[in-house]
């Protein structure tokens, strides 16, 4: 314990000292305009999500800023969106993701829920980030210290992000926007043995900006062997040509483990040790002028997964490389219309290599899918006395290498009146079967009918209106219905995929969120859900959440938040067998900090507790989750 400690301390000391030069060049610049923003902070921001937002097609976006992950205290991605209405996760420890399903993952409305493969897409700057053979993300790889901001579609996006779009998570990296310097710094620590330390820096001198983000996690977790870790080394670098052009380089790097404990009756089930490695870099040059705005983005990411000591003393190790192009510019040179027009290539590839526990190996062949897909979308917006109406259309064409092409398309439209907003979507899209039904078929069953399958087909529809009834109380409500056919289910004799699946959710959401004073901030989300199957797993019929923000006295700030979910099911129905349920449960969490300045430091120290009520519950059967825990940390900027 304490050389962790020490380790991180040392960590964080070796960050500062590298950023300390910059800042200290640049303080007696920016002290005056460091003292108004601190004099400017009085209005709390909004907890738990920044808001609900409705882009030019119609579809609604949820936003989760960086300034809810630091009120939550999240230390990952999951925990940032676990309170976002319509969002369910699955963990086993307090740090790291075990895989990418019942081990760690997220779940919108119904959607994500079958392994292999997956139906929502998780993005770094609209740049897929998935394990290529297994066709879902893991979420150790999405580190939340290089977060800006998190954008959540709750619906299909076949024009935006076309392939795995049946739901959306985009993060929006961390970049230096404004002129000047800043650092900074955190360390903290808490039940069960749990670490956080965070490093980081950004410049913006004319024409070149940077930002640097080092950041390590690590938790012994609640049971025995329920340990965790997660590193992550990033950077953006940009050069801006004048005020129309910009080219930036975006690297990112993360290293992390995660334990299985088992089941708490029978810890001899564990399925060991899940270990992970990415790389990704991103290459963009955008453009932004009077009559349009776009951008060229080319992308590779490698990595490692080494799943050890499984139940059966097996070791599985899967390599994965994506590669790609991904082109889109938005002409608006006539008033009030937007005309869109990209093109998405996009290699994914890998190989899985599985070690029996006598030694033998199976596999090892790499397999590689690509899709070229265009894609184009035009809105226009009309004015009609106190009346705005924006109506849209656009269309996707997916090319696959392996599978029959097909063509996604959805209309919109919003109607705005004063304070109102209504907003209608409907899309129709795909899902392309992963890597995975190749090297399965070659690993285990031996066959070729994985060459009959189709993509998964979705229609969605939604209808939504915004209401702000004062300056200080915004609502939002959303009808959505998803229904989806062609789903891929293992069937035997012999073992195969097959496209057999179906499924028709339908729901109701809701939020409001208050400012009934600049220190107070109020906010209460709810959704409801009917499901079919009614054993689709992560799937509640019944969900919610709600979150203070309060600034009590000058520097005090207290964000508490809780969160409702009804019990379900967790089994994947992709495959046979008795589905397993969990209980439902309601937590309570807080952070209360304290802001400070010192010379031209500005100090926080705050103290965190979730599951205030030591509610016990579980996000999958045999695994306990912690507790009432807590965590007590230090902040530093300047």
């Amino acid at each position: 314990m304490v050389s962790r400690i020490a380790r991180l301390c040392a960590m964080t000391a070796l960050g500062i000292s590298l950023c300390l030069p910059a800042a200290i060049a640049e303080a007696e610049d920016s002290s005056e305009a460091k003292a108004q923003k601190t004099s400017d902070v009085v209005v709390v921001s909004s907890p738990v999500i920044e808001g609900d937002q409705v882009n030019r097609l119609g579809s609604q976006v949820t936003v989760v800023s960086e300034q809810q992950i630091d009120d939550m205290n999240a230390g990952d991605l999951p925990s940032a969106l676990r309170r976002t209405p319509g969002v369910v996760i699955s963990r086993h420890n307090p740090v790291g993701s075990f895989g990418g399903g019942a081990g760690g993952a997220i779940f919108i409305r119904g959607m994500g829920t079958g392994r292999p493969g997956q139906d929502i897409v998780t993005m770094i700057d609209g740049i897929p980030m998935v394990v290529g053979v297994w066709n879902h993300s893991v979420m150790d790889m999405l580190s939340i210290d290089n977060v800006h901001a998190i954008e959540v579609y709750k619906g299909a996006q076949p024009v935006l992000f076309g392939n795995n779009a049946f739901a959306a998570v985009n993060i929006l990296p961390k970049y230096m926007r404004d002129e000047g310097f800043y650092t900074h710094g955190k360390l903290a620590g808490g039940s069960f043995d749990t670490l956080t330390e965070v490093a980081e820096t950004g410049g913006k001198i004319g024409g070149f900006d940077y930002y640097l983000v080092q950041s390590y996690r690590y938790s012994d977790g609640q049971r025995e062997n329920a340990g965790g870790s997660l590193q992550n080394y990033y950077g953006n670098v940009g050069y801006s040509f004048d005020s129309h052009l910009r080219l930036s380089l975006l690297l990112n790097y993360t290293q992390n483990w995660s334990e299985d404990p088992g089941p708490i009756d029978h810890p001899e089930l564990s399925d060991g040790n899940f270990n992970t490695r990415d790389a990704i870099s991103i290459l963009k040059l955008e453009n932004k002028y009077d009559w349009g705005y776009g951008f060229v983005k080319a992308y590779w990411d490698d990595g490692h997964l080494d799943w050890q000591e499984q139940s059966d003393g097996s070791d599985t190790r899967t390599d994965y490389g994506n590669y790609g192009v991904r082109i889109s510019q938005t002409l608006t040179m006539w008033e009030g219309g937007a005309l869109t027009l990209g093109f998405d290539q996009d290699y994914v590839s890998g190989k899985v290599l599985v070690i029996s526990a006598t030694g033998a190996q199976n596999g090892g062949q790499k397999e590689t899918f690509s899709l070229s897909q265009p894609y184009m979308a035009l809105s226009q917006e009309f004015k009609l006395g106190d009346f705005t109406i924006i109506p849209s259309a656009g269309a996707r064409y997916f090319g696959h290498s392996e599978f029959e092409s097909e063509l996604g398309y959805q209309f919109g439209a919003i109607v705005r009146y004063q304070d109102t907003e209504v907003h209608a979507n409907y899309a129709h899209t795909y899902n392309y079967p992963g890597v995975y039904v190749v090297q399965q078929s070659k690993l285990f069953w031996h066959n070729e009918l994985w060459e009959n399958l189709t993509p998964e087909e979705l229609n969605h529809f939604e209808v939504g209106v915004s209401q702000k009834f004062a300056s200080w109380i915004k609502a939002d409500l959303t009808f959505f219905h998803d229904k989806g056919n062609d789903r891929l289910v293992l069937v035997y004799g012999p073992p195969h995929w097959e496209n057999l699946g179906e499924f028709d959710n339908r729901g109701l959401e809701g939020t409001i969120t208050l400012y009934p004073v600049d220190e107070l901030a109020l906010f209460v989300g709810a959704t409801y859900l009917d499901r079919s199957p009614e054993d689709t797993p992560y799937a509640p019929e019944w969900s919610g959440s709600a979150g203070v923000n309060w600034r009590f006295w000058p520097g005090w700030l207290a964000s508490v938040d809780g969160l409702y979910v009804d019990d379900y099911y967790v089994s994947d129905t992709r495959y046979q067998g008795a589905r397993n349920t969990v209980d439902g449960y309601l937590l309570f969490n807080a952070k209360v900090s304290y802001s400070f300045p010192i010379d031209q430091v500005d100090m926080k120290v705050f103290v965190a507790g979730e599951n205030l009520t030591n509610q016990d519950y579980e996000y999958k059967p045999g695994y306990p989750m912690p507790g009432i825990s807590g965590m007590l940390g230090l902040e530093i900027t300047f």
